[in-house]
């Protein structure tokens, strides 16, 4: 099955050159349909024509963004160096808490198949 989502500029040029190997997302209706072996077209906004076509490899349910962010390695989200507290504070300018508890949280790792800047 394929997904499209969108993703900001600088986790989209993350995952184009290999460094971000794990998407964070709620782990809401739209995520819950997600399977490994599917593919992903994330495209990047706020304004562009690129996408990013990756394979699911892993989808790891969590509770909270701290727990998912405590138990994944940094690398995995080209985080390295920044503290959990303030990754979390990052997440939560995109989904708030109260999305949290009522959705939990899924890492999707990802393998990157097919980068396209001409794409839309």
């Amino acid at each position: 099955m394929q997904h499209n989502m969108r993703l900001f500029e600088s986790s989209f040029n993350s995952m184009k050159s290999g460094k971000k190997t794990v998407e964070v997302r709620l782990n809401d209706e739209k995520r819950r349909k997600i399977s490994i072996g599917d593919s992903i077209i994330f495209t990047k906004v706020p304004k562009s024509n690129e996408t990013l076509t990756v394979e699911v490899v892993e989808l790891r349910e969590f509770t909270t963004f701290k727990e998912m962010y405590e138990r994944i390695p940094a690398k995995d989200f080209d985080t390295v160096g920044d503290p959990i507290d303030l990754m979390v504070q990052q997440t939560y300018e995109i989904y708030s808490a109260n999305q949290e508890n009522e959705w939990g949280t899924l890492a999707i790792t990802v393998k990157l198949l097919e980068a396209d800047t001409n794409s839309l």
